[in-house]
């Protein structure tokens, strides 16, 4: 289903800061009508708009052009298929044997084996800040 051109890769994007919706509908060979309906569906792709109401699309936006086409397109997601596998793509799943390794490995400030004396320090420490700032 090619609306225009072929797309392009994405280390081929022009080193630009903005592009407008048409140089993005010919970088990724659709047409422009197409990108605007992607904006209502995909929360993600927000173009900021300039003064007089032109779309102004980022790198990072034309990057998910080409991913969602990829995904409509050469994957054949559906709309709501490739919404989801986009949204859970972007929420890295957190490893939760690191997690718990990482609290452990951290000293216990307020439990029962905590250093002698080291909150004494801290408050002693807060104080002398609090003097500073008065």
């Amino acid at each position: 289903m090619n609306d225009a051109a072929p797309q392009i890769p994405v280390e081929d994007i022009p080193d630009k800061l903005y592009f407008r919706i048409g140089e993005v509908a010919r970088l990724a060979g659709i047409k422009p009508y197409v990108l605007r309906f992607w904006e209502t569906e995909f929360p993600g792709l927000m173009p900021k708009k300039s003064g007089t109401g032109h779309r102004l699309y980022r790198r990072k936006d034309v990057e998910a052009v080409l991913e969602i086409k990829r995904l409509l397109y050469e994957k054949r997601f559906t709309i709501e298929g490739a919404r989801k596998f986009l949204q859970t793509r972007a929420k890295p799943v957190p490893a939760p044997e690191a997690a718990r390794t990482a609290k452990r490995s951290q000293p216990a400030l307020f439990s029962d084996d905590a250093p002698a004396g080291r909150l004494d320090d801290i408050r002693r420490e807060l104080q002398a800040i609090l003097e500073l700032l008065k």
